[in-house]
């Protein structure tokens, strides 16, 4: 504990830039190394979920996105279930613009009400690709559109906000019972934002498949500068992978996923990340740089375009080659923006890693 005066004691929180993987004393084949991730009956070739923000996820790039053999989220509060056609909203999005101007924009174009109908089509069309299919609400719109998640179907449903808290206490609305809605679905809900142990075994608890640690965009939102909050990603992520450990534990062998979302930009991150516990990834900035994004090579998150306290901004990344270029290879820029699976395979052979569940247990050390 560091002692900030006579009455207030803080914790070292570290980032994924304050750690490093340790070399192990062997080291193994790329090619025996298995990246594959199962969760509930899916299992997917990489541990890679494409953020929901409407930047990088369209119904197609998530359908490429299940292709490569990772996870596309769809966004279902986004442009594609507000609009039947939302090329126009995307060209105005897109266009060069200050913050305040694009800001403007995006208030004024996320205005337009989400269609349920909307909701059904586009998850219809993921489904027909033959890929898993996965849609994202915040917490607020969980309720609303409830039931017409469950007529869509979906194999994965994500509620995904800032902070996400299985007691959430409000005396005036109608709010959300995580626990009772997770129970209610037939599906793996996974959930998030989350940062800490406390928080993380509540969610566990409540019956989450999967939790997003971290609070997502990171390369977007300015959550710490709007509302000061913030926890450094890996300790984040070590944090939750020990309220898992003590949930399997408490629950007699209920495994939890951990997803570490915010701050993984490249591969070496992705590495990082399971190296501090995680079972998987969600990106959105990597992605952003696809020549397939909807975006074209701007990015921006959902914590942009709040009526009344936006916390976040559009951003833009140079393109540098396909969906399946950022994903799978072969890279041609040595910043780890690209090739991200051949990243997190290339890191677990060098340290004589095989598979995510062992690759987990291998010493970091801070810098």
């Amino acid at each position: 504990m560091y002692e900030l005066g006579h009455s207030k004691n803080a914790t070292h929180g570290y980032s994924f830039d304050d750690v490093a993987i340790a070399p192990a004393r062997r080291t193994r084949s790329e090619s025996e190394v298995d990246l594959r991730w199962r969760i509930d009956a899916v299992t997917f070739d990489t541990p890679i979920v494409a953020a929901p923000m409407d930047s990088v996820m369209s119904p197609a790039t998530a359908i490429e996105m299940g292709r490569l053999g990772g996870l596309g989220v769809l966004n279902l509060e986004g442009l594609w279930t507000r609009y039947e056609d939302p090329s126009p909203a995307y060209e105005q999005l897109t266009e060069p613009a200050d913050q305040v101007t694009a800001t403007r924009r995006m208030q004024q174009l996320y205005s337009e009400p989400i269609k349920a109908e909307l909701i059904e089509a586009r998850l219809a069309e993921i489904r027909a690709a033959g890929v898993p299919v996965a849609g994202a609400l915040s917490p607020a719109r969980t309720q609303q559109f409830a039931d017409v998640i469950e007529r869509a179907g979906v194999d994965f449903f994500v509620i995904r906000g800032t902070t996400v808290s299985a007691e959430h206490v409000d005396e005036t609305e109608d709010t959300l019972n995580l626990k009772d809605f997770i129970y209610r679905f037939d599906v793996p809900v996974l959930v998030g934002g989350c940062a800490t142990y406390r928080m993380a075994l509540h969610l566990m608890r409540a019956g989450a498949a999967g939790v997003l640690v971290g609070f997502g965009g990171g390369a977007t939102h300015t959550t710490a500068s709007v509302l000061g909050i913030e926890v450094p990603m890996a300790s984040a992520v070590a944090d939750v992978a020990e309220a898992r450990r003590d949930y399997l534990e408490e629950s007699g062998g209920r495994y939890v996923h951990l997803i570490a979302d915010g701050a993984v930009g490249r591969s070496g991150d992705i590495a990082k990340a399971i190296a501090c516990g995680a079972d998987a990834v969600m990106v959105g900035s990597p992605l952003a740089r696809a020549t397939e994004a909807p975006g074209r090579g701007w990015h921006w998150g959902p914590e942009a375009w709040h009526a009344t306290l936006p916390r976040g901004e559009r951003v833009f990344f140079e393109q540098v080659g396909s969906l399946a270029e950022v994903v799978n290879g072969p890279s041609h820029l040595p910043d780890g923006t690209m090739n991200l699976v051949g990243g997190l395979r290339k890191a677990m052979a060098f340290t004589g890693y095989t598979d995510i569940k062992s690759f987990q247990r291998i010493d970091v050390m801070v810098h």
